[in-house]
């Protein structure tokens, strides 16, 4: 089932999400709905605070970026392969690399994109979706939709890293984007 993303200004977004269990009520079926919702939006991840959950859980596929790369892109990205899974209760372990900016967008936030400046790579600690842990160290794309995703979980949106003058400029879209005067071509859910 497609669930409606959570637009920008719904205090979930803000919320700090909590570790969950695997008696977690609903999870697989959640699990199942976020990847629908994800792919219906034409999204590369998803966090579960974007479907109205205030839990640490996110989904990504960075496989369909690397594979849509020229030649030249792929090889501003060595090692970077994609990456489609979930992560459970995820915490990064350490962030490296040269910082690089990269046209970031989110669809609790559509229509708005800005160039972010984010480390190269990230190692993570995660569960997957039978619990099983893993820590991983990715790089490039991959690592950046990653550090968006986790962002979704620590309550931050990528908006959060552009200057002051740049956030203030966007001010009037992002009030417009909370009210819902905003045409999207996927399901939504706004605060009126």
């Amino acid at each position: 089932m497609v669930l409606p993303i959570v637009a920008y200004g719904n205090p979930v977004l803000r919320k700090v999400g909590v570790d969950i269990a695997p008696a977690y009520p609903g999870l697989q079926k959640l699990i199942e709905d976020m990847w629908e919702t994800m792919y219906n939006s034409k999204g590369v991840g998803l966090a579960a605070p974007q479907v109205n959950r205030d839990i640490r859980l996110f989904i990504m596929d960075s496989v369909q970026i690397i594979e849509n790369l020229d030649v030249d892109e792929k090889d501003e990205f060595p090692g970077d392969e994609g990456y489609k899974g979930i992560f459970i209760n995820a915490r990064i372990e350490d962030i490296t690399g040269k910082e690089w900016l990269y046209n970031e967008g989110c669809l609790s936030i559509p229509k708005i994109r800005e160039d972010i400046l984010r480390n190269e790579n990230v190692t993570i600690n995660f569960l997957d979706e039978n619990f099983v842990q893993h820590t991983k160290t990715f790089t490039g794309v991959t690592a950046r939709v990653i550090l968006h995703e986790y962002d979704h979980i620590e309550g931050k949106l990528f908006i959060d890293y552009l200057k002051p003058l740049k956030k203030s400029l966007l001010k009037r879209k992002l009030n417009d984007i909370s009210k819902g005067k905003i045409s999207v071509d996927y399901k939504m859910t706004f605060n009126k």
